[in-house]
């Protein structure tokens, strides 16, 4: 009987992987199709990478995209290694409810909330116009939730009498964090940076809404080459998009396990 429930098991977990995955890999075949419709297969070629590498706008875009991927999930993994850490040692009712909430709202409502408000601040002091600034903003403001999960789940797996011990033979509150909570926690920090970067990289919704009207970014290039077919040049960034990720999964792994050894 438990052979049986086995292989049931089995069956429908490698039809779930079948259905998440298999999508991904039609993107990257279909990305060296020398047709520029998707309806078959026509033969091999690298044509539409080379049209993609030497599309300018869509190389702004994802320039802007990294750079602000990069700007967002530094401020985010420090404010959210904060906000982690306050979470932890903390235990005050409403503080939960204000780092946790922007990740709990739909994408929607908070692009509407987040559009509304820099027009307000934009009408009042004149100089926040939608554009660069204000995707920036928008991205800190929804990684930081997602970095201070990560921290503090690491943190609620760390022994405090550690930090009370340095504190007891003489180190300063801060030389306590730097050689004995920071070592612990950095892996949670690795790994929230990792995400807060591929969030920001990958976010269309919160963009679409707080872009503006000159505003170059990848998921917006992207929406509006597929507004009429998807061709397999989308299918190209698509795939050099999921390389992008995986490459950063790959990272974590090998970082975070890294630290844990050094630590230990």
């Amino acid at each position: 009987m438990a052979k049986k429930q086995s292989k049931w098991l089995w069956a429908s977990a490698g039809l779930t992987y079948l259905f998440l995955y298999l999508p991904l890999v039609i993107v990257v075949l279909y990305s060296f199709n020398d047709s520029r419709l998707n309806a078959e297969w026509v033969g091999f070629t690298l044509k539409w990478y080379q049209k993609l590498f030497h599309n300018e706008k869509m190389l702004t875009a994802a320039g802007n995209s990294l750079l602000i991927g990069i700007i967002a999930s530094f401020f985010a993994t420090i404010l959210g290694t904060l906000a982690g850490i306050a979470l932890h040692k903390y235990k005050l009712r409403l503080l939960p409810f204000l780092v946790l909430t922007p990740i709990a709202i739909p994408e929607l409502l908070m692009g509407v909330s987040l559009v509304i408000f820099f027009v307000i601040v934009n009408q009042l002091i004149g100089i926040l116009e939608l554009g660069f600034v204000t995707i920036l903003l928008s991205h800190i403001a929804f990684c930081i939730g997602f970095v201070a999960i990560v921290v503090r789940a690491r943190m609620q797996g760390m022994d405090d009498s550690l930090v009370e011990a340095a504190r007891d033979l003489g180190a300063t509150p801060f030389q306590a964090f730097r050689l004995i909570t920071l070592p612990v926690i950095k892996p949670g920090i690795i790994a929230g940076a990792l995400m807060a970067f591929t969030l920001s990289i990958d976010d269309f919704v919160i963009t679409f809404f707080t872009a503006g009207a000159g505003a170059s970014m990848l998921p917006l290039e992207i929406y509006s080459m597929i507004k009429i077919a998807v061709t397999p040049e989308v299918n190209a960034v698509s795939s050099l998009l999921m390389l992008l990720t995986l490459a950063l999964i790959v990272i974590a792994s090998k970082v975070s396990p890294s630290a844990l050894r050094a630590n230990g």
